[in-house]
């Protein structure tokens, strides 16, 4: 591959979340279409999982959104990619509550892309990466205010 054939492809990343008790409703889907509208990030793969009240868990398809009262996610139709193996998603189960759904999203950060590139050019390697969690940054901002007062 030439240097001007290179690859720019961002950092990858996952989530999954849950609703417990319920569905997803789409309230947070604007915000999710907007970053990949703004190329942001772009979705790589996705997949709904229903965990039972009884522990079993099934994938969710596109045209079972509506059982769900998630008709304004039908947007993911054909955005499984296949990425996501069936190992990933029982996983994914296993670590669901009864009675909930969970959606696993794994996405590019694209607006790193060229940044991420041009380090790899450098012959840079990525050495530790984290994130820190936004309830523990909360509460280090509400002690350090506290410790203020």
């Amino acid at each position: 591959m030439t240097e001007a054939d290179e690859l720019q492809l961002g950092p990858i990343d996952y989530l999954v979340v849950e609703y417990s008790g319920g569905a997803p409703t789409g309230e947070a889907l604007p915000y999710l279409l907007d970053l990949v509208d703004q190329g942001i990030i772009r979705i790589l793969d996705v997949a709904l999982i229903a965990k039972a009240e009884d522990g079993s868990a099934s994938t969710i398809g596109a045209d079972d959104l509506g059982q769900f009262g998630a008709e304004d996610l039908s947007v993911f139709v054909g955005a499984g990619t296949g990425m996501l193996s069936n190992e990933d998603i029982a996983e994914t189960a296993a670590i669901l509550t009864p009675g909930s759904v969970g959606a696993i999203l794994v996405y590019e950060n694209s607006w790193a892309a060229p940044f991420a590139t041009a380090l790899r050019k450098a012959g840079a390697q990525l050495v530790a990466n984290g994130r820190i969690a936004v309830n523990d940054l909360i509460s280090a901002l509400d002690a350090t205010e506290k410790e203020n007062l």
